[in-house]
């Protein structure tokens, strides 16, 4: 049963949902991640939460889901060994990406860290919100 919703960004032409889809079931690592708030949301991920994936910097929007799968753990790619990782596995890709101009011209979404701290990496996703967005997703 998923009791969290998230969103975590990666730059598509560093780590895209195709690439995350064909690491299949075992999923891959979520890291990379230097940001201390972004890194205190990878430690509230609970297994069984899920992700909307998002492409920023190119395209700029939703464009699937993914599943935590692992909790957090130390991160390899970090020599300081202060932040942290966790495993997600792809689940879908949405059949219409959600782009973040969309979700700006959406005012139930206004308060949405998307938006207000467009530079976090991690973030929370209240239900509601996951509700739209998967709409707006045409999921």
């Amino acid at each position: 049963m998923v009791k969290n919703y998230w969103l975590i960004k990666s730059e598509p032409d560093v780590w895209s949902i195709e690439q995350q889809k064909k690491m299949g079931s075992k999923g891959a690592a979520w890291d990379g991640v230097r940001n201390y708030q972004a890194a205190k949301n990878l430690k509230s991920m609970r297994k069984g939460d899920q992700c909307f994936f998002y492409h920023s910097n190119i395209g700029k929007e939703i464009v699937g889901i993914v599943e935590v799968i692992k909790e957090y753990y130390l991160d390899k790619t970090d020599k300081s060994c202060r932040f942290v990782a966790v495993t997600v596995k792809f689940l879908k890709k949405l059949d219409k990406p959600v782009t973040l101009e969309l979700i700006k011209k959406n005012k139930d979404l206004s308060h949405l860290s998307l938006i207000k701290q467009s530079r976090l990496s991690v973030m929370p996703i209240d239900s509601k919100s996951w509700k739209i967005l998967n709409k707006m997703g045409k999921i």
